[in-house]
């Protein structure tokens, strides 16, 4: 069935747990079937887990990801689990009962008849297993996973720069704002503009806990790094 919006999507997902049990993570990417463009990732780190309940995790990520993006999409799941596959294509039976919620809380994201599920090779399904790893990289560095903005984290604020000392001599073409998000980084971004800079993107958003840190990159009109101002 075709849902009314015609839209196709593809989700990559993957889990993994280094112990089996272990401390696990998933990942997931949710892709435009027609073009290859990516739309979102998602990772996170779990805990101790299960590679089963990772992959799962992984799962259930990425048809969120697609929900949010366009709830009515038909949506193809590429997965290397063998396992969740079939399971999630009702041709493996399921005995445990702690794998019914995982399959049932999957289930409930979506409408079955807009979602089919495709076994991959490992090596297909690379995009979803690097996001994996990554989350579970950044959580043994006491680190949150955030799409885009993972250096921000994970460079100690007492190293970075301030802010003002890049105002020495010539402007820089190219800067890289981050803080917090609060009225004083909004002014930092507002005087970049005043001094001439221009914004060649949105600014990417993580959360650490309780803080939630923003990234904001700024270039200078006409210079190198200014999508505008190039040739």
């Amino acid at each position: 069935m075709t849902p009314a919006g015609g839209r196709r999507l593809v989700v990559e997902a993957d889990g993994g747990s280094r112990g089996n049990p272990g401390p696990a993570g998933y990942g997931a990417a949710v892709k435009d079937a027609e073009t290859g463009q990516v739309l979102a990732e998602v990772a996170e780190a779990i805990g101790v887990a299960t590679n089963n309940v990772a992959e799962y995790g992984g799962l259930v990520a990425g048809l969120r990801a697609v929900a949010a993006i366009d709830p009515t999409a038909s949506v193809e799941v590429r997965m290397d689990s063998k396992l969740v596959v079939e399971q999630m294509s009702g041709r493996w039976k399921i005995k445990h009962e702690g794998m019914r919620r995982l399959v049932d809380e999957a289930r409930a994201v979506l409408p079955s008849q807009q979602v089919r599920y495709t076994w991959v090779p490992r090596e297909r399904n690379a995009h979803a297993d690097r996001l994996t790893n990554a989350a579970m990289d950044a959580a043994a560095r006491g680190r949150t996973w955030v799409s885009g903005v993972q250096d921000i984290l994970d460079v100690d604020p007492a190293a970075r720069r301030p802010e003002e000392t890049m105002t020495d001599g010539a402007p820089p073409a190219y800067r890289l704002l981050t803080g917090d998000d609060d009225r004083a980084f909004c002014e930092k971004v507002s005087a970049a503009l005043a001094d001439g800079y221009r914004l060649p993107g949105g600014p990417a958003v993580a959360v650490d806990g309780d803080r939630v840190v923003v990234a904001q990159a700024v270039a200078l009109a006409g210079g190198p790094g200014d999508a505008e101002g190039a040739a």
